[in-house]
């Protein structure tokens, strides 16, 4: 029987210490930006702004879960945004121009944004379409198409209750932020406790593999597709909520970032690994940056610049996890 000698049982803490940072780099990092932007400005450790940064991460949080769920069956969706925003304008005039009450009008809007991504999860999986392709020309379809039904104005015609959840307070605390940690913990269970995330994670992880194993990969891809339309159209519907109004291009700047925060969150481009838990470290550093710099008044031609860097190092540094650690 052989004892490891004392430099290598150095060596194995240290690597072990390594792994461990490079695991939690995402939180790490938020860490040490909410104490830098705290130094240089006070109002950023305030109340009000922690109210802020929740409000605004919900809407990107929403995304974020939206596109995760492609990315972990080995996927992309660029839609998302569009669908949003296009889903998001057919609730309101299905209010404003038909006469629906507010209600029903906001499940015709979410039964469109699931219906949407329902359908890029055929395209991909029975015609067989490279989905970076397709959700691309589903996006560049929904962008001309929310053009055309707000005819280039801003719907500001939204009822009450629709708008109610987005300017909503409790106790002094904003109640939109519930329904994105409501959809963290729901999707969180859905992934590792039931029978669908196992076969989502089995799927991205070695389609041919989970095919010979039984799993329905085609199904799953579909239905994956398909919830990722539907918190695609929430996510709309928050937003169009908290501005209390849908722009011509709603939706449309948030696409880079939907898409950067579950990668720097860990979610993997390759499929097969990733968690909610990192998809809202992701979401809340990219928030925090985004207000932080606005805060510490840096001009804002230098705020997208900077905030490119620093995914930059964020996502280097997981790369050098996922090489050196898996």
């Amino acid at each position: 029987m052989t004892t490891a000698t004392p430099a290598a049982a150095t060596e194995e803490r240290r690597n072990a210490l390594l792994g461990w940072i490079l695991h939690n780099v995402v939180w790490i990092w938020l860490i040490a930006l909410v104490v830098i932007f705290g130094t240089f400005n006070d109002f950023f450790l305030t109340v009000f702004n922690l109210q802020n940064v929740m409000v605004q991460a919900t809407v990107l949080g929403m995304l974020g879960i939206a596109v995760a769920l492609p990315l972990l069956v080995a996927e992309i969706d660029l839609s998302i945004p569009a669908n949003a925003g296009f889903s998001a304008a057919v609730g309101a005039l299905a209010y404003s121009d038909l006469g629906l009450p507010w209600f029903i009008a906001m499940l015709v809007g979410l039964a469109v944004g699931t219906l949407i991504g329902f359908f890029n999860g055929l395209c991909i999986t029975r015609l067989k379409m490279v989905s970076l392709i397709e959700t691309l020309s589903m996006m560049i379809i929904l962008q001309g198409a929310l053009l055309a039904l707000t005819q280039g104005k801003t719907l500001t015609n939204l009822a009450d209750g629709y708008i109610w959840i987005g300017q909503a307070t409790i106790g002094g605390w904003p109640v939109m932020p519930v329904v994105f940690l409501a959809t963290l913990v729901v999707m969180g269970v859905v992934l590792r406790r039931t029978i669908l995330g196992r076969s989502i994670y089995a799927v991205g992880g070695n389609a041919v593999a989970s095919a010979s194993a039984g799993i329905r990969v085609e199904r799953v891809k579909i239905v994956t597709y398909t919830i990722s339309g539907f918190l695609a159209a929430l996510a709309g519907f928050l937003l169009a909520s908290w501005q209390m109004a849908i722009t011509s291009n709603q939706g449309s700047s948030y696409l880079l970032y939907a898409i950067a925060a579950p990668i720097i969150g860990g979610v993997s481009v390759f499929g097969g690994r990733g968690n909610t838990w990192g998809v809202l470290g992701g979401v809340l550093l990219l928030t925090v940056i985004q207000v932080g710099l606005a805060i510490i008044n840096v001009p804002s031609f230098y705020v997208g610049m900077i905030g490119g860097v620093m995914i930059f190092i964020a996502v280097a540094i997981d790369a050098v996890r996922v090489r050196y650690f898996g």
